[in-house]
């Protein structure tokens, strides 16, 4: 059953409401930027797309529109945050941290500069724009950077409380964000803090623990709903937070179920499963299995039809789950 006390929306099963995280982004830039002066933003040409536009057009003094120059976006935000700003920079995830991703290393991370990276587009809900925008290996890129923190948002409101809490860090952050409207999941009331997961469904004796992050936590939500109507208890977590990951939660959940599925819009390698993959074979090793992209390349088409293509499905979670559970 849903937890009561993650406050979610009445309708979550049912959404009434959509809305793309990258909305979410640009409005809790805003929000950040009203409280904090020092909050700048810059853009590779892709403002509107990114809804930076938002930020921009209310503070226009504070906006660097750099053009189509990721490499240059990162650098010029690193000499900015060296000299106590604190930059937002957006791009398309496949060009920034795509492109840029040496720059981001060098410039931000060694550097240990409070630059804010949102890669905008991640994911195949990019749809029709095909493989070269599709970014899926992002959150392998970023995880890997040290000093770096990696955020996942599962819907807009989230994005928004996520784009306030990485303005408060002072080290680099990387958010990732989508195109695709979202059903919208979580309230004002739901809790969120970096580093901390929150489980959403819980049961008193699950067979199977399903951690999921961003666009896919809907779908995972919904196959623990069906897998309850046939007898299969589960519990299900929102990762929002890759890196640091919450081991806490992974190794309390992980044991209390004795089977793991991750579920993410990602390559299986080096994403959400794999940082949980390490948890447990440190901490507690545990029969898992993965829902993500099984290491290919997007194509174009509906995020619907190529959700389902990829085998990212709420049948698809069903069947990891049925799976996972005979190796216990």
């Amino acid at each position: 059953m849903l937890n009561p006390e993650m406050n979610l929306r009445a309708d979550v099963f049912d959404p009434k409401d959509f809305a793309p995280t990258r909305l979410g982004f640009g409005q809790g830039l805003v929000e950040a930027a009203d409280a904090d002066p020092r909050i700048v933003g810059l853009s590779a040409d892709l403002t509107e797309s990114t809804k930076m536009d938002l930020f921009a057009d209310k503070y226009p003094e504070r906006f660097v529109q750099m053009g189509v120059a990721e490499q240059n976006l990162a650098t010029v935000a690193a000499g900015m945050a060296n000299y106590g700003k604190i930059p937002f920079i957006t791009s398309y995830a496949a060009f920034s941290p795509g492109r840029n991703w040496e720059q981001i290393r060098t410039t931000v991370c060694i550097n240990n500069v409070p630059v804010k990276i949102v890669g905008s587009h991640a994911g195949l809900l990019t749809g029709p724009d095909g493989a070269t925008h599709q970014m899926l290996e992002d959150l392998a890129l970023m995880r890997a950077l040290p000093n770096m923190i990696v955020l996942s948002p599962c819907d807009a409101e989230e994005a928004r409380k996520v784009t306030i809490a990485a303005a408060l860090t002072k080290t680099p952050v990387y958010i990732r964000v989508e195109r695709e409207k979202m059903p919208q999941m979580t309230t004002s009331g739901t809790p969120f803090t970096i580093g901390k997961a929150n489980l959403l469904w819980d049961t008193e004796k699950p067979v199977a623990a399903l951690f999921a992050t961003g666009s896919l936590l809907h779908n995972a939500l919904l196959a623990a709903r069906e897998l309850e109507g046939q007898g299969i208890a589960v519990t299900v977590t929102n990762v929002h937070t890759i890196k640091p990951i919450d081991r806490e939660s992974i190794v309390r959940e992980a044991r209390r179920a004795g089977a793991v599925v991750s579920i993410e819009e990602h390559q299986i390698n080096g994403g959400l499963g794999g940082a949980i993959a390490e948890v447990l074979a440190q901490e507690c090793p545990t029969p898992m299995e993965f829902v993500a992209v099984k290491d290919a390349f997007g194509q174009s088409g509906t995020p619907s039809e190529l959700i389902e293509h990829y085998g990212l499905g709420v049948s698809h979670i069903v069947g990891a789950v049925r799976k996972v559970i005979t190796r216990n």
